[in-house]
């Protein structure tokens, strides 16, 4: 066994009653890239919360490069060598690059100075690991994988040896994940080590060297990666065989339930993000919308909810007609038609981050007469409703009492889910539906969607994973530069999709 990088003996974390982490043994070699998997709320991101300050253990012990250490901060952790690259970035958006990397380590009262020496070290940071971001471009402007390179650049900045990234791929395309791989690799060939948090077993069967396993907040295995399988990762990460592919009869669709025609839809810059987009979508079937992030999915799902509107085009709804580009139209007007939605970004749209989950849990539907008690909400039966939904989505920790910020991104995924799927809509719009979600609860997610199908829904799903799309869908629309550009049957070629996603008709990639 190599050198260990990392040593966490005997650590245990209780919140309240909820014993986070149990007596969680862990070693992590030198100059190799780990893999932590487990369900959402299996521990996963507590464990790397200790190890990087935001936490303190009960009890337990850390040690670095075989000594042992007290991390109480991140600043210990840092000057530990441990850098961490979270899951959504801690960066100032209105600062630039140079900005960004130099903030909280300036290192001198003269700014001019410090920006000096922190844009020399940046070019020698991006030539060596391939981390090339333009050093005066201000964040909120590039694009989010350019974001994450900035987050890694930051952390060896500050002289990390250690790199702990949550979920890193969560918020990125296919191509932005290839990249980050390689630049992963890359560090791991310098000597450095790569902690990797993700719920994607297929990535961590491409990137990692060995793959530790937790569960309801135990260490349950290690094994080196290439002795171990997606099959077996999946059963030690829930504790039973996992159904790894979607299991469905052939749909039955019936009447057309919505109906698109010549949606123009431009963003805030006057950007056409739809242009003059037609469709159907009928009850009893789902309709995947494939394509690159950015091509105009979603500017199409949040017209359709009524949270934007659309420059021209109009929408036909369980058969009555709505001109979107009015004004007149809204999110509640919507769902009072039968229309549910779970946006792309939970948190942005989907969440209150600082209400409880039985408040989330109504969000959009307190006008629900079985929900208020005269004027004012009925907080006894909205915790009801509440404590139905977490059981029947396996929401964990069962407590609707807690803040939605404490429950793991999965979990929080599933609070969304559950309120919108439960209202029994006619047409459900979905935007990633298992972003950040482990393989057990994908699994679950999946089933939900394909018996809303075959209880005659209508769903319409975005999604950024191609295997989901071709695994989920009756049919599947390619959208490319905000024009559908091609339709194909579910379980469509991967290629003959992907190169559709890139603008390129499978007739011209033969020629």
């Amino acid at each position: 066994m190599a050198e260990p990088a990392i040593e966490l003996i005997d650590i245990d974390k209780t919140f309240g009653a909820v014993h986070a982490n149990r007596r969680i043994n862990l070693t992590v070699e030198k100059g190799t890239i780990h893999g932590i998997v487990g369900e959402n709320g299996a521990g996963k991101s507590t464990l790397m919360s200790i190890l990087y300050g935001f936490y303190q253990a009960d009890r337990g012990e850390i040690r670095v490069g075989g000594r042992t250490v007290q991390i109480l901060d991140p600043n210990a952790a840092i000057a530990a060598g441990i850098g961490m690259v979270h899951q959504h970035f801690m960066l100032v958006d209105t600062f630039t690059v140079v900005e960004n990397v130099m903030l909280g380590a300036e290192q001198s009262p003269l700014l001019a100075k410090g920006i000096a020496r922190v844009r020399a070290e940046l070019k020698r940071l991006e030539r060596d690991h391939r981390l090339d971001v333009d050093p005066d471009a201000v964040v909120e402007t590039l694009p989010v994988g350019r974001q994450q390179r900035v987050e890694i650049l930051k952390a060896l900045y500050r002289g990390a040896d250690i790199l702990i990234l949550d979920e890193p791929t969560g918020v990125l395309t296919p191509p932005e994940a290839d990249h980050l791989f390689a630049v992963l690799r890359q560090l791991r060939d310098a000597g450095k080590t790569v902690i990797l948090i993700t719920h994607k077993l297929r990535e961590i069967m491409d990137v990692t060297d060995a793959v530790s396993v937790m569960r309801r907040g135990e260490m349950v295995a290690t094994r080196r990666t290439a002795q171990t399988s997606v099959g077996e990762l999946a059963e030690l990460m829930v504790g039973r065989r996992v159904l790894l592919t979607v299991d469905k009869a052939p749909a039955r669709p019936a009447a057309t339930a919505l109906a698109v025609r010549n949606l123009t839809v431009r963003d805030e810059r006057g950007v056409t993000m739809c242009d003059d987009l037609t469709f159907e979508l009928r009850s009893g079937e789902i309709v995947g919308i494939a394509g690159v992030a950015g091509n105009g999915q979603s500017e199409l799902l949040e017209t359709l909810a009524g949270i934007r509107r659309a420059s021209s085009g109009r929408i036909t709804l369980l058969g009555e007609t709505i001109d979107p580009a009015s004004g007149r139209v809204d999110p509640a007007a919507m769902r009072a038609r039968g229309l549910a939605h779970v946006p792309e970004d939970r948190h942005h749209m989907g969440l209150v981050l600082p209400f409880k989950a039985y408040e989330n849990a109504i969000l959009g539907y307190h006008d629900d007469p079985a929900l208020r008690r005269g004027p004012l909400l009925d907080v006894a039966a909205m915790r009801r409703r509440a404590e139905g939904e977490i059981a029947a989505y396996d929401i964990r920790p069962p407590a609707c009492d807690l803040k939605t910020a404490n429950f793991s991104g999965g979990n929080q995924q599933k609070i969304v889910l559950a309120r919108e799927m439960e209202r029994d809509p006619k047409v459900l719009l979905i935007g990633q539906p298992t972003r950040g979600v482990d393989v057990g609860a994908i699994e679950f997610i999946h089933r939900r969607i394909v018996e809303m199908r075959d209880a005659g829904k209508a769903i319409l799903l975005v999604s950024v994973e191609l295997d989901e799309i071709r695994a989920l869908c009756d049919r599947i629309l390619v959208m490319f530069a905000g024009r559908i550009v091609g339709e194909r049957p579910g379980g469509a070629d991967e290629n003959e999709l992907g190169l559709l996603m890139a603008g390129i008709e499978s007739r011209e990639a033969a020629e």
